[in-house]
């Protein structure tokens, strides 16, 4: 026996007695905790469920109702949730990578920090939703909407946004190098400061769009449609402006372009 727990000393022992009942009560919290956390990634698909921290790689969730689940930092790597709804769900912190979501609905869905590489979110649904910081490479994104969507610093290179709609949606210091946005929807879009060298946006709709510190080096502008859009302080060294409409555009040197304006400034 412990000397120090010798019952002849009633205070000794009062605090051993304390100490064990301390040590007994938080390994049952710790072992209702595991149980807890073992169950809730075992429940079934619904709305509202919570698979915080799960492995879900390579599940198939197809169609599956999830609008307003917790899927903080669970593994959805190869995960199949096309036509899935997951409105207002959370994300965050989401291994995706490889995950197929095409047509998903994703309205208001938070994907802060999230790992997208390689996703499929082709017509996917995702006005208002929030994907700062998120990582999309080569992400696939044909015609999917994203209006007023937050993308500040989300790493879009090579992605493909081919007639994506981010009409008001914040591509703040994105880097969207190499990214494809061929009639792209960008009314109102805040670009400052994106990285969208080499980028193509060949017809895309640029009116309004603040593009204010953006570098442009090499992107290819032809036919897009620049109307008073912010270029003050980018950079356009080889960028291709053969056919754009730079109607009362504000020019890299502050200039406002004339009426008129096509393929530069006037």
């Amino acid at each position: 026996m412990n000397p120090k727990c010798f019952p002849a000393v009633d205070r000794v022992t009062r605090t051993c007695v304390i100490m064990r009942l301390r040590r007994r009560w938080l390994a049952l919290m710790l072992s209702l905790m595991s149980l807890s956390a073992t169950a809730a990634c075992d429940d079934p698909p619904a709305r509202g469920v919570i698979w915080s921290g799960c492995d879900k790689s390579g599940v198939n969730l197809r169609g599956q109702d999830l609008r307003g689940a917790v899927l903080l930092r669970s593994n959805l790597a190869g995960a199949d949730l096309r036509d899935a709804r997951l409105s207002n769900a959370d994300l965050s912190m989401a291994n995706l990578r490889g995950a197929q979501l095409d047509k998903a609905r994703l309205a208001r869905a938070r994907f802060l920090r999230a790992d997208l590489s390689d996703a499929g979110l082709t017509r996917a649904r995702m006005d208002g939703a929030t994907l700062d910081r998120a990582k999309l490479p080569r992400a696939r994104l044909e015609a999917a909407k994203l209006r007023g969507a937050s993308l500040y610093q989300t790493d879009l290179s090579n992605a493909d946004l081919r007639e994506a709609d981010l009409r008001e949606a914040d591509l703040g210091q994105a880097i969207l190098s190499e990214a494809d946005l061929t009639e792209a929807q960008l009314t109102g879009a805040s670009l400052q400061r994106a990285d969208m060298e080499d980028a193509v946006l060949k017809g895309a709709d640029l009116q309004k769009a603040d593009l204010k510190e953006a570098n442009l080096s090499y992107a290819d502008l032809s036919n897009a449609n620049l109307t008073a859009a912010i270029l003050i302080k980018a950079v356009l060294g080889d960028a291709t402006l053969d056919g754009a409409i730079l109607d009362k555009a504000r020019w890299v040197d502050r200039r406002r372009c004339h009426a008129g304006s096509v393929g530069e400034c006037r």
